[in-house]
């Protein structure tokens, strides 16, 4: 079940900063800065109970790495951000470097 809400607390981890993206409106501030911290408590408490059976250090690799990489991503599919192949290089080494914290013993 760690996993689970591990998987969860990084998916969630990505929707705060597009909350903190949608306050950057005028007309949106509130809407944004409410989604923000909405997804700030999600996923930390769903990381919180990830480390009731994951070491701390391999939850929050995992957590951070989950939500940088989907960041990434959402900026780029929704946003404009810029790309490149070695930012996509980047972040699957991140992506790699989840998979292998996943599968170390």
């Amino acid at each position: 079940m760690g996993w689970l809400y591990l998987l969860l607390a990084g998916l969630t981890e990505i929707g705060w900063p597009i909350g903190l993206k949608i306050a950057q409106s005028g007309s949106t501030r509130i809407i944004g800065i409410v989604i923000a911290v909405f997804f700030m408590f999600v996923s930390g408490a769903l990381l919180w109970l990830a480390q009731k059976e994951i070491p701390m250090g391999t939850a929050y690799a995992v957590w951070t790495g989950i939500g940088a990489s989907g960041t990434f991503l959402v900026g780029v599919w929704f946003y404009g951000d810029p790309t490149s192949l070695l930012r996509y290089s980047g972040v699957m080494l991140i992506i790699l470097g989840v998979i292998v914290l996943k599968f170390a013993h």
